[in-house]
């Protein structure tokens, strides 16, 4: 068998003697690496190509077979070599403190060859057999991720995909998904440590809400055209049909829920915004007048999104207003549509906002 298909044995003695003996005995079956002290054996141990099953005397000078095993465990290097220690004592306690340290076997000196051949072909099949599991697990780790992210991508298409079909009832909204997902990112990732909101904007509900947020107007599908692209003011049935676009969002996100065995977060979220972001703080906004603290934080982030992009952005209805003036709107409703806390964190950035505004810009709707 040629050297680079054989197993490699390291065997650490310091009787040349010793070595010899061990060496003639497993050369024909193995590749054979010998050391004669402690410190020789971890620097071997540590190099390529490293040894699959080490022979290492106790009782040597410098340091011992047990400083030897402790060195090896403590570098990631050596750690899982599996070790066999050869020894002339014959103390049980001896023998228990070394496989209590992590040894695999012990083998009493004068050495017996059948027995040290046996030890060692087992040690390598029980070796051979951890290699090929951590192989195993570590392809079925990247399977999984694999199909993780693969679901991952999966869902956050299928999401575009439906808020994109309330899009094309009202196209003039242009780039408004992609803008109020860097709003929502943006503005729950601000108020992450605000006393009032650091229990509920955890990395994974900010997550979870920057993907559910496209799914805020899926209502829209059943509004019909004549109400969704009216270029005048609508009457207040035609209103009352319009404000129903948020329960009309909500219902079909609960009715995908039930078939699914478990609820999913981020469907609990779009639920929420799709039903409530139309509420106001101060009760007069639809379509339950919840007020204040009632109103789910989600649906709270998101009036001030929806708000601010509404107002930048040309309608069938209306024209794109500026920046500045979207500012003062949005100030002028601090504690009536808007949270306080939220929308004076929303203002003290609104640079940022704005960038993300025109990062995204659709020239022909949204303001200069």
């Amino acid at each position: 068998m040629h050297d680079s298909t054989r197993p490699t044995l390291l065997i650490v003695d310091d009787s040349p003697e010793n070595l010899f003996v061990l060496s003639e005995l497993l050369q024909p079956l193995y590749r054979v690496l010998a050391a004669n002290n402690g410190e020789r054996a971890v620097q071997i141990a540590t190099t390529v190509p490293r040894p699959d099953l080490i022979l290492l005397d106790v009782m040597m000078p410098g340091m011992n077979g047990y400083q030897v095993l402790q060195a090896l465990r403590a570098d990631a290097l050596s750690a899982n070599i599996p070790v066999i220690f050869l020894t002339a004592l014959c103390n049980p306690r001896e023998e228990e403190r070394g496989l209590g340290m992590g040894a695999v076997d012990y083998i009493t000196k004068p050495i017996t060859p059948a027995i040290v051949l046996a030890r060692v072909s087992t040690q390598l099949q029980a070796k051979q057999a951890r290699d090929w599991l951590q192989d195993q697990n570590a392809t079925l780790e990247a399977e999984v991720a694999r199909r993780m992210t693969e679901n991952d991508l999966i869902q956050q298409v299928s999401i575009r995909a439906l808020a994109h079909l309330a899009e094309t009832r009202d196209p003039e909204t242009g780039k408004h998904l992609a803008r109020t997902q860097g709003y929502m990112a943006l503005l729950a990732d601000l108020l992450k440590d605000h006393p009032r909101f650091q229990s509920t904007l955890t990395p994974r509900c900010i997550s979870l809400l920057t993907r559910s947020t496209p799914m805020h107007d899926i209502g829209k599908v059943g509004i019909p055209d004549h109400i969704l692209n009216k270029p005048g003011k609508l009457t207040n049935p035609e209103w009352a049909i319009m404000q129903s676009h948020s329960k009309l969002g909500s219902d079909a996100i609960e009715l995908a829920e039930q078939d699914i065995e478990r609820p999913l977060e981020f469907l609990t979220l779009a639920k929420e915004i799709a039903h409530w972001h139309h509420e106001k703080w101060d009760g007069t906004g639809y379509p339950d007048q919840l007020a204040g603290d009632a109103i789910p934080v989600a649906a709270r982030l998101m009036a001030v999104v929806d708000v601010f992009d509404a107002l930048i952005s040309a309608r069938v209805y209306k024209a794109a207003i500026s920046f500045d003036k979207a500012r003062d709107i949005m100030a002028e409703q601090r504690g009536k549509h808007f949270d306080p806390d939220i929308v004076d964190t929303f203002l003290a950035n609104f640079a940022a906002f704005v960038a993300i505004a025109v990062q995204h810009r659709d020239d022909a709707v949204i303001s200069a």
